[in-house]
């Protein structure tokens, strides 16, 4: 967990843009799943996947969860890309609509977050998937509450 444990001593946007340079490793989620986060600039987060047969589910569509991931991902990236040093975050709710099946042949998705009201307490944000065919396959919103640490700026 080191970068989890670097990500309280910076501001989120520094701490995700070390992230992308490959000063920290990804989160282990996204190893295990496969995504990445491609873009990142204040209040804004861009993630991607290309979806394979392990991202499949009984049926033989890529499961609701990768998308859910993948937008939970990207809304909470363009959360923390606003916040300073030693202050976090939590989800504390995702709605996702899933819109259009995906499969290994859908080629690669790309999950666009940004953040719509930043208050002090709560912040929220809303996502949405597309393909490279730019059809919508999901969108999302979430709520984040904001977890100030003893000394963390107000």
């Amino acid at each position: 967990m080191p970068g989890a444990a670097a990500a309280r001593g910076l501001a989120g946007i520094d701490y995700l843009r070390a992230m992308m340079r490959g000063e920290y490793p990804p989160p282990p989620m996204a190893r295990l799943m496969a995504f990445g986060l491609d873009e990142v600039e204040e209040g804004r987060a861009v993630f991607s996947v290309e979806p394979a047969e392990f991202h499949y589910n009984p049926i033989g569509v890529v499961h609701g969860g990768l998308l859910s991931t993948l937008l939970d991902s990207a809304m909470g990236c363009a959360v923390h890309s606003t916040l300073p040093a030693g202050v976090g975050y939590t989800t504390t709710d995702l709605h996702v609509h899933l819109v259009r099946a995906v499969t290994g042949a859908t080629g690669r998705l790309r999950a666009f977050a940004e953040v719509l009201h930043l208050g002090r307490r709560m912040i929220t944000a809303t996502g949405k998937v597309t393909g490279a065919d730019s059809k919508l396959y999901a969108h999302a919103t979430t709520t984040c509450f904001v977890l100030r640490h003893e000394g963390a700026p107000r």
